[in-house]
């Protein structure tokens, strides 16, 4: 039995810099890592898929650079040094992680599975063949979540792609179907699309983005039809089948009706599971949820003393920077005396389809649906002059306001730069600023954030 003052499990976007920092405050710290330092952001998210994004847009402003004058008659998508590209950069990231932690005092770091045996003893069979038990008074789980896998008939029969496997393609699929209208399906369908796929996306819902208001699901289904995906909404997958020439066909229920689509490639985007199933919370005091997601408190407590959970494994918004922010959390509360809670915090959040999606706060409907005496700030971007100057006019910008402390509630941008207009907006909501001292503010001309001004002006 080996004694820590703290074990963290999850060398992810919160248990890396969690680590570092009890280490540097004097803790004796474990690290549990099964697979790879970085977490999911690193090595399967955020940072190769935005490097993918990055060649997809390139592609994207050759094929439409006629508009702006500059005619390029041919190009071609090396998909080989676009992958080789992105892996070069997420071991770029990885080592540089994997470098921070080497250097820090008093962690050690180790590769293996922990299993808890109880609420303060964790075992862990080591990657290297060996076994050990490991105890601390502080236990920090941050194992994450893996894609989810519908049980649809014959899916165990094709080689089905999830969003970590589709990041080690070596050519670009003919004909790619996506299974999940969410962020990560979007996002991946316009990257392939912008590489010579052809795509098609299901989705079971009425329309993309459930979550979203009516209108900024019309403005991205549109924006994805002008791109030449085919987006079936109200379709449910029944079956998949390998045909004789290696295609899929699958069939779907399409609003009712039975139809089938061939294609070369199925990627499975339909949602993420808690990884907590070989953790062994059976022999502790940690509850989960029926989906299998640990439940905390607002200070990440779980029921078991002295044990917290941070990340996408305990539910809630999957997003790297929410990781993060549990990261500030739980180091303020342990090693400060803070009473920081993660009870009504912000969450912005931005989708890197091209127009971006920026979001924080309240949504239209949400407002209308908690009874709020409202306004709605809207300008189209074919309005914006940045947006005209650059031909970047798809989208728009909306705010949603309090119509009697000014104060603005929520915002959603569909544009270029998207998630850096609507930082402005965070800023000026954290800041308490009201709409209209934006709307007379000063801001540089031409500048996306300029027009900010024009839209709290369309306000009557």
């Amino acid at each position: 039995m080996k004694e820590f003052d703290a074990i963290v499990i999850g060398a992810g976007q919160a248990g890396v810099p969690l680590a570092k920092k009890l280490a540097d405050a004097g803790w004796r710290t474990a690290l549990i890592e099964k697979r790879l330092v970085g977490g999911t952001c690193i090595n399967d998210g955020c940072t190769p898929t935005k490097a993918m994004v990055a060649s997809a847009r390139m592609a994207y402003l050759a094929a439409n650079s006629k508009v702006l004058g500059i005619d390029i008659p041919a190009y071609e998508v090396n998909f080989k040094v676009v992958m080789a590209r992105k892996s070069a950069i997420v071991t770029q990231f990885r080592e540089g992680s994997l470098a921070g932690i080497e250097k820090t005092k008093n962690l050690t770091l180790i590769y293996g599975e922990a299993k808890f045996q109880d609420d303060h003893t964790v075992y862990v069979n080591a990657n290297d063949g060996t076994f050990e038990n490991y105890t601390a008074k502080h236990i920090f789980i941050n194992t994450g979540a893996s894609p989810r896998i519908p049980d649809i008939e014959g899916i165990k029969a094709i080689k089905y792609l999830t969003s970590t496997t589709i990041l080690g393609l070596k050519e670009v699929p003919e004909h790619l179907l996506i299974v999940g209208g969410g962020y990560i399906g979007l996002e991946f369908g316009q990257m392939f699309r912008r590489f010579g796929s052809g795509i098609t996306i299901l989705e079971q819902s009425s329309q993309l983005m459930p979550k979203e208001d009516n209108d900024v699901c019309e403005v991205m289904s549109r924006i994805f039809k002008e791109d030449g995906i085919d987006v079936l909404t109200d379709a449910k997958v029944l079956k998949f089948e390998t045909l004789a020439n290696d295609k899929i066909k699958v069939t779907i229920d399409l609003k009712g009706k039975s139809t089938t689509v061939t294609c070369s490639h199925v990627l499975i985007a339909s949602g993420r599971n808690p990884q907590t199933a070989a953790l062994g919370l059976e022999n502790t005091a940690v509850e989960c949820d029926s989906h299998g997601f640990i439940e905390v408190n607002e200070f990440l407590e779980t029921k078991a003393s002295h044990v917290y959970a941070l990340g996408d494994v305990k539910g809630g918004p999957a997003f790297t920077h929410i990781s993060y922010n549990d990261y500030i959390v739980v180091t303020k509360n342990i090693l400060e005396g803070s009473k920081m809670s993660i009870k009504d915090r912000m969450i912005p959040y931005c989708m890197f389809t091209d127009p971006q999606l920026g979001r924080i706060g309240m949504t239209e409907t949400q407002a209308k649906e908690k009874g709020i005496d409202y306004l709605v700030a809207k300008i189209p971007m074919k309005n914006v002059a940045r947006a005209i100057e650059t031909a970047e006019t798809r989208g728009f910008m909306k705010a949603v306001v309090d119509k009697k402390s000014k104060q603005i509630l929520g915002a959603t941008i569909i544009g270029e730069q998207g998630g850096e207009i609507m930082s402005v907006l965070q800023m000026a909501m954290m800041g308490k600023i009201t709409y209209e001292e934006i709307r007379f503010a000063i801001f540089a001309h031409p500048l996306y954030a300029e027009s900010l001004n024009n839209l709290f002006m369309s306000i009557a």
